[in-house]
């Protein structure tokens, strides 16, 4: 693993990806941000070495690299996920990598239902805590020691600062900002009725398919993180219409604009 990194590093390197300040992972639906983004640099995952490849057609694909609000920062235009077939280290592979380039702080976006029924589709949620549904680790591999401690302690996964800088911003701005508990599953079905009730008695406020691995990697690297979820859909079990993935996406881009100006303004004060 270690050999890897260092190869795929040293490629982005050659590539003018040098001293990146902090990482940026723009979940479904979700690119606008790149506008706001003096980009310098882009790569396609696939030609980068040792880099899965994104399968998702609503996933770009793609690592870039430019200025936003005076600080340099890599993107992840389109992530990976369990349900493409990928293993939790091939997920977690980016952050290892945003890492190895020299990022500091970690932002992470998703797009999530609302299993918490005060919270509305179009709504942002900062995600507070988290519940890993996945089956697995991206921490159990043998030689993890090797990168960081294997017994990675979760008491507070998410960055505290960067959560109340964020809170901060989105009051200053009149943005509605929900926080709660994610809980990440495998996918890439949607969940059946009971299962919404399920994952309400446990505590979860919303769900997705992703990000839980992605943190848990970035504490193992003791990175800061923070996380928004863009609340797309309703989750009722009791009036549960048929999934409508357009209209998931459409409305992700729709409350877009909102998590852009939570990111911006956090990272011009960081």
């Amino acid at each position: 693993m270690i050999k890897i990194i260092q190869e795929t590093t040293e490629y982005l390197k050659s590539k003018g990806f040098e001293h990146p300040e902090i990482g940026i992972i723009l979940g479904t639906g979700l690119g606008q941000l790149l506008d706001k983004i003096d980009i310098s640099k882009e790569v396609s995952y696939n030609h980068i070495s040792n880099f899965p490849t994104a399968t998702v057609e609503f996933h770009t694909g793609k690592l870039i690299y430019g200025t936003l609000e005076g600080k340099s920062v890599i993107v992840m235009q389109g992530r990976f996920h369990l349900y493409e077939g990928y293993s939790l280290t091939d997920v977690t592979f980016p952050v290892r990598i945003m890492h190895a380039l020299g990022i500091k702080k970690l932002l992470v976006s998703n797009a999530a239902g609302a299993v918490n029924l005060n919270f509305k589709k179009g709504e942002l949620m900062l995600i507070d805590d988290h519940i890993n549904l996945q089956g697995g680790s991206p921490l159990a591999f043998k030689g993890v020691e090797k990168l960081g401690e294997r017994f990675t302690d979760m008491s507070a996964p998410y960055d505290a600062d960067m959560n109340s800088a964020l809170e901060n911003i989105a009051s200053s701005n009149g943005i509605k900002l929900h926080k709660g508990v994610y809980a990440s599953v495998v996918g890439p079905q949607l969940e059946t009725r009971a299962e919404y009730r399920y994952l309400k008695i446990i505590g979860a406020d919303a769900v997705g398919m992703s990000t839980v691995p992605e943190i848990i990697v970035a504490n193992h690297l003791n990175l800061p993180v923070s996380a928004v979820s863009v609340l797309t859909d309703e989750c009722d079990p009791d009036n549960l219409a048929p999934v409508n993935i357009p209209e998931i996406i459409a409305m992700a881009g729709k409350a877009e604009p909102r998590m852009i100006t939570l990111f911006s303004e956090l990272i011009k004060s960081l």
